[in-house]
């Protein structure tokens, strides 16, 4: 989670037409009340990654809240909503930043309005712009990466990370409104009006797309038999070796096997497992099983099919207890889970975009830029 900086800051929060604008939100205070903030966010954040390497039941919990909410948020976002929503005692639903002020994004978008006097959620806002000619120089003489354009001049980019404001539904007063869930937005895009699979199949609809996903990574895929071509008794595997990139599935699994299994070998191919020269594994077999099978429980959870979490890809005696380790794996699967339900959704309307994702003036008021 890389802050430069951060302020916590305040968001404004208006009534509706007539009403008083009032402050809502965590008292921006001192220099030293931020700093109590952030340590107290820090603290937060390596206790939850603490007991989620002590118990593979915790980070089952964790990745169904991710599942929730479709991977929309970073890891350090959905801990630090996940500890703010506990110590207030609610189930949040669905979080949007208050928005422009125009109408396009967040709350106002749906003629919701933030009552007056509610606390702001935080969360980590990521700042954009375009740094100079020095600072690209500097960035990248450090090893960093940095964009530009075709001219060849620094593109803008995120150049670091803020505390900024989101607020959860129930915190909102105004027109009706029911959170866009991945399936709902799925259904809206996907391709004819087909009817919908019985609970005991596939009802997620997405097996061919899967395929295609797996295709447009270079693999090829087929349905075996078991214990033929490289299958041997697994339900799924992911070769990569001497010029061969195939998936192989199971072609006597129910439906709903064989998306869940489709699914965690696209899993492999996004998170990188075979990515080392020659197929070998780049990482320990149990974590490689843990991202998987926890992308796949995300992915096809926010899709509206529920998996067996509970597995040996759990058990996670690989890492040690070492929170450096369960970090990436969960920075890893967030990622991974996230891209896949954007191939699969439609993600390119404002008014549903993320706060990870904020509108540029979605946070306007919220404080100075960290750079």
């Amino acid at each position: 989670m890389a802050t430069n900086s951060p302020q916590a800051t305040q968001a404004t929060a208006a009534t509706p037409a007539g009403g008083r604008k009032r402050r809502a939100g965590v008292p921006a205070g001192g220099d030293g009340e931020r700093a109590d903030l952030l340590a107290k966010i820090k603290a937060d954040f390596d206790a939850r990654l603490a007991a989620m390497a002590a118990e593979p039941a915790r980070w089952v919990e964790f990745i169904d809240h991710v599942a929730a909410f479709g991977a929309r948020y970073s890891l350090g976002n959905q801990i630090l909503l996940l500890v703010q929503a506990e110590e207030r005692g609610i189930a949040p639903r669905y979080f949007l930043p208050y928005g422009r002020k125009d109408g396009s994004t967040g709350w106002r978008a749906h003629r919701r309005y933030v009552r007056a006097g509610e606390t702001a959620f935080k969360i980590w806002a990521p700042v954009r712009r375009r740094p100079t000619e020095e600072q690209a120089a500097e960035w990248e003489a450090a090893g960093r990466a940095v964009r530009r354009e075709p001219s060849g001049r620094p593109a803008v980019q995120v150049v670091g990370f803020r505390l900024g404001n989101t607020f959860e539904l129930s915190q909102t007063d105004g027109e009706p409104f029911t959170p866009p869930t991945v399936v709902q937005r799925r259904r809206l895009h996907q391709r004819g009006d087909g009817p919908q699979l019985l609970v005991g199949d596939d009802p997620t609809g997405v097996f061919d797309d899967l395929v295609r996903l797996i295709t447009d990574q270079g693999y090829r895929f087929d349905l075996v038999a078991p214990y033929t071509g490289r299958l041997s008794d697994a339900n799924g595997v992911t070769v990569r070796d001497r010029g061969v990139q195939v998936v192989q599935v199971r072609d006597d699994v129910d439906a709903a096997q064989r998306t869940k299994t489709t699914l965690h070998e696209l899993a492999h191919i996004r998170c990188g497992h075979l990515d080392a020269t020659g197929g070998a594994a780049t990482v320990h077999r149990g974590r490689a099983e843990t991202e998987a099978e926890s992308v796949a429980h995300i992915v096809l959870r926010a899709l509206g099919m529920d998996t067996a979490a509970y597995s040996d890809a759990y058990v996670l005696g690989w890492a040690d207890g070492d929170l450096d380790l369960i970090k990436e794996c969960a920075e890893t699967v967030l990622r991974v889970a996230r891209q896949i339900l954007t191939d699969l959704t439609d993600e390119s309307d404002p008014v549903l975009r993320g706060p990870d994702e904020p509108a540029p003036a979605a946070n306007a008021g919220c404080g100075p830029e960290a750079a």
